[in-house]
């Protein structure tokens, strides 16, 4: 199966430190700058072959690393119940100011909504 641009972005954020100074260069200028394997091959001095050939060690070896370690699918979950707890927040806010009109839930829902912020700055 084929990855996504966005996908082997992501990989590069979380594990791009892994690579060789070369194929974090080939590979930046290729998924970050979107420039062609000729004009890469142009830039570098190398074949365009030796440019795909560099490209597609590092995404193995991205992949290799994902695989191991799992840190982006972790960082996708934390985000995904991230959103899912702001929503919560927004829903007890709305109740409270319809129904509840409590003091002790305002001051809860404040407290989620602070520590959901800590929680993002640290990812």
């Amino acid at each position: 199966m084929k990855s996504t641009p966005l996908e082997m972005s992501l990989l590069f954020d979380f594990y791009g430190e892994t690579l060789t100074e070369k194929q974090r260069e080939l590979f930046d200028l290729y998924y970050n700058e979107d420039l062609s394997l000729s004009e890469i091959a142009e830039h570098a001095g190398i074949t365009r072959q030796g440019v795909r050939d560099s490209i597609k060690r590092a995404e193995h070896a991205l992949h290799e690393m994902e695989q191991k370690l799992g840190l982006v699918a972790r960082y996708g979950g934390t985000e995904r119940c991230a959103e899912e707890l702001a929503h919560e927040v927004e829903r007890l806010r709305t109740l409270n100011a319809g129904t509840l009109h409590s003091s002790e839930a305002d001051e809860i829902a404040s407290r989620m909504a602070s520590l959901l912020e800590q929680l993002r700055q640290e990812a």
